[in-house]
């Protein structure tokens, strides 16, 4: 195993020593460099599970499908904005407004699975097609430009044509490429993946996506300063992961000794009907602490989702 150090922040990226003798392991690294847009990373993200789910080429439009799919949850759960708002109060970022649009098209929930977001999309295809088709306008070209450095032929990146003639050219001449693109337009161009690049990515897939998560966590961090526990924010948690027993055996304590009222509905708390749940939503603050922590009735905890109870300082209790 080899470690390459791609980034000054110096996220290692793990590759097999053996590949680095037949593929540009440091060109590969730097497809994530110098982003304009989030939608660069979900980009790698989505080649890498494709390639790893055993496929040796695919087309621009299932790429943005995974990508959309991939993005959805942290966009529409928890409303983080992929490259920042403009100035004119817009969203930047190409994948956010294809997701945000999908949310209009659709009655698709934050918590969709991914088998549903992308029903949804085929479903809705002619009402997001423009918001897909920017998508790639620029990223599956640019993201080989750490390949191109090899070549003393500079690249014409005003014409899709030329450009498309040019990876070719690189892929057979120079260096081979992680994928090559075929000569149909748009949502409908080929990308066809060099089986030694399939073999390094399936051979390393968990590095590579690791690394992929670190880079993109960077990245959202510092377009979303003011959202905490943003690592947990990018896909569903595994509800089995906050194992909250034994707050409920402490409540359960609590209710032999005195009376719990229901935050919400303010009737008393039943021993044998309540949920423990976050006064707080979990989604906001991403902490299972004691404080945030109170029974309220089961059959409204689900109902509730993220909203808060109304704030009455006056009270009469």
């Amino acid at each position: 195993m080899v470690e390459y150090i791609a980034s000054q922040d110096r996220c290692l990226l793990n590759i097999e020593a053996n590949y680095y003798n037949q593929l540009d392991i440091e060109a590969f690294s730097q497809m994530m460099k110098d982003p304009s847009y989030c939608y660069k990373f979900y980009w790698l993200e989505a080649v890498v599970h494709i390639i790893s789910e055993g496929k040796n080429e695919t087309t621009f439009d299932e790429i943005i499908n995974e990508m959309i799919a991939n993005a959805w949850y942290s966009v529409r759960e928890f409303h983080i904005h992929l490259s920042g708002i403009q100035a004119d109060g817009l969203v930047r970022d190409g994948l956010e407004r294809a997701i945000l649009q999908l949310t209009e098209l659709s009655d698709l929930p934050a918590n969709a699975s991914k088998i549903e977001i992308k029903n949804a999309i085929r479903e809705h295809q002619a009402g997001l097609k423009k918001a897909k088709e920017q998508l790639t306008n620029m990223v599956p070209y640019r993201a080989l430009a750490g390949f191109f450095t090899r070549s003393n032929e500079v690249p014409d990146w005003g014409s899709v044509k030329r450009i498309t003639a040019y990876i070719q050219k690189i892929n057979e001449l120079v260096t081979p490429l992680p994928y090559v693109l075929g000569d149909s337009s748009k949502l409908k161009k080929e990308v066809h993946f060099h089986p030694d690049w399939v073999a390094m990515i399936q051979d390393n897939t968990v590095n590579i996506l690791g690394w992929i998560q670190y880079e993109k966590v960077k990245w959202l961090q510092n377009n979303n300063p003011e959202v905490p526990g943003l690592i947990y924010k990018l896909a569903p948690m595994d509800e089995k992961m906050r194992k909250l027993s034994n707050v409920r055996k402490l409540w359960q304590g609590i209710m032999k000794i005195q009376e719990i009222r229901d935050i919400f509905t303010g009737q008393p708390v039943k021993e044998t009907q309540y949920d423990v749940d976050h006064f707080i939503p979990w989604s906001f603050v991403m902490n299972d602490e004691l404080w945030n922590l109170m029974p309220m009735d089961s059959s409204l905890n689900s109902a509730k989702s993220n909203r808060l109870p109304k704030w009455n300082p006056v009270s009469d209790v």
